[in-house]
């Protein structure tokens, strides 16, 4: 069972019907009597950092889900601004990030990328795992996800680094630690790719 965190930002439908695909059942968490006895965790994400933050603080969830993955070890994964979430902090707004993993989030420098359009990073890039690691088992090569963001996201631990893409220098585009997974491009939006990535985390 995989619990989809509804808390007012991001695309809760997308993810859903990939999973109905694959056959294989969501649920989705308003409050934080949904989590209970939640098995995987999505947590996704578009727009401002602080908005996001607002909202999920205000949702009534946030101390389930930190007892849910700081406490009991619940794999979760952030997508897009859901990732960033998950650092302490970001240079996009004021509001503490959730801390479960060490990171700071950073806006791209612009200036080192060579494109007419340089911000956001949107599109389709490459992405390559650094980490023998579940989540992008079938991943390992020449795989291809969609992205769109300004603000990337920086490990103080590279030992944290699941994968990378270069868009003006390479950035950390998936992050682990212990059952925390973050990944800043959108595999909901990334047809095959995104369908094989998402269906690994809800066999992990």
């Amino acid at each position: 069972m995989i619990t989809i965190i509804d808390y007012g930002v991001g695309n809760i439908n997308a993810f859903v019907n990939v999973y109905k695909r694959v056959d294989i059942p969501v649920k989705i968490a308003k409050t934080k009597e949904d989590l209970e006895g939640a098995q995987k965790i999505i947590l996704p994400g578009v727009g401002h950092f602080d908005h996001a933050m607002t909202q999920l603080n205000n949702s009534g969830m946030r101390d389930k889900l930190d007892q849910l993955v700081l406490d009991e070890n619940v794999p979760v994964i952030g997508i897009c601004v859901g990732m960033q979430m998950m650092a302490n902090s970001s240079d996009e707004g004021k509001v503490e990030g959730l801390k479960w993993i060490d990171a700071t989030v950073k806006k791209i420098d612009e200036t080192k990328i060579n494109q007419v359009t340089r911000l956001p990073h949107m599109g389709w890039n490459d992405v390559k795992p650094v980490k023998d690691i579940e989540l992008f088992k079938g991943l390992e090569n020449n795989s291809i996800f969609y992205f769109l963001h300004t603000y990337y996201f920086h490990c103080n631990n590279n030992e944290d680094i699941m994968a990378i893409t270069d868009y003006g220098g390479e950035f950390a585009s998936a992050a682990h630690h212990k059952n925390r997974y973050g990944i800043q491009f959108h595999p909901e939006k990334s047809h095959h790719y995104g369908e094989i990535l998402l269906h690994n985390f809800a066999k992990l």
